[in-house]
């Protein structure tokens, strides 16, 4: 930048000469140019660490933009930062299905009962909603509080989108913790098979299970691609079971019929069950069905089976 000198040198024609006046006049001058390139010089500093702050996010907000204007031109200086990455979302927001033991009592094929082997998914009935009765041999009617079960089928691997025509078998204790087929030859009840729908749905009607010694409530399931293919345990595409919630349990133990569940359920918890009690913390509150109700009115309860197809 240049700076213009205030001193004029050029021929004073009509001036006076005043040696003393002049001498004096040019000293002012002089200082008052030294001063005037001092200031300038101190501005123009002033004004570039001004802009070298700025730059730095010394003192603004993160990601704004400012602007400083020096010796009449105007400089823009964009500070940015560097933000921390967004999770790419997962394929899915549902907890997979631990893989379980069928039990002793699975009536799949896959074991005998009596000496025999027994399996209920290749005989006629077996396909129902309410399994309540026995449909094998006998009518007889499983007691219980009731419960209206829905199960909901999804693939974790496509955003827990509904899986339509699958087939899942379910079976459980009775309130004494006793299981058809097995403990009790001549019934079949608490057993069943359905499809779900396109809202990849069952609805199963049943009572609560008892609670039998060294384990903690539950019900099995096995989870099939098909109909066609659950005609046997080994075909299953996913063997698992359902918890209880414990507050439900220790509601419906304490009405008439639970007697001996109640007193089996005191001693046992879905942390030290030999099943429940190696799951993450995820699976067990996924695999843990919600129930809603009371002991005179019934009870309704969901959960959702998702699996990695």
């Amino acid at each position: 930048m240049a700076l213009q000198s205030p001193i004029d040198t050029s021929p004073q024609p009509n001036a006076q000469h005043d040696h003393d006046e002049g001498l004096a006049r040019d000293l002012r001058q002089i200082e008052q140019m030294r001063l005037g390139r001092r200031n300038m010089l101190g501005w123009m500093a002033s004004a570039g660490g001004a802009a070298l702050i700025t730059a730095c996010g010394g003192s603004g907000s993160s990601g704004s933009t400012s602007t400083v204007t020096v010796a009449g031109t105007t400089s823009t200086t964009t500070t940015t930062t560097t933000s921390t990455p967004t999770p790419s979302p997962t394929a899915s927001t549902c907890t997979v299905y631990a893989t379980e033991t069928n039990g002793p009592y699975p009536a799949d094929g896959t074991n005998t009962s009596n000496g025999s082997t027994s399996n209920v998914l290749t005989i006629s009935g077996v396909v129902r909603s309410d399994i309540r009765p026995s449909f094998v041999g006998s009518t007889t009617v499983a007691a219980g509080v009731p419960v209206t079960f829905t199960i909901t089928v999804v693939d974790a691997n496509n955003s827990c989108a509904p899986l339509a025509n699958y087939a899942i078998y379910l079976w459980h204790a009775d309130q004494l913790g006793r299981y058809s087929l097995y403990d009790l030859p001549a019934e079949s009840y608490l057993r069943g098979l359905q499809v779900t729908n396109a809202s990849g749905q069952v609805t199963f009607t049943t009572v609560v299970p008892g609670c039998y010694a060294g384990r903690y409530p539950h019900i099995h399931f096995e989870l099939f691609t098909s109909l066609a293919n659950a005609t046997r345990g080994s075909f299953a595409r996913l063997i698992s079971q359902f918890a209880l919630p414990a507050d439900a349990c220790s509601t419906v133990y304490a009405s008439s019929g639970y007697t001996t569940s109640a007193s089996n359920f005191r001693s046992v918890s879905i942390a030290n069950d030999n099943v429940f009690g190696d799951n993450s913390s995820a699976q067990i509150t996924a695999m843990t069905m919600a129930m809603s109700g009371s002991v005179s009115a019934g009870y309704t309860a969901t959960a959702t089976v998702a699996i990695a197809t």
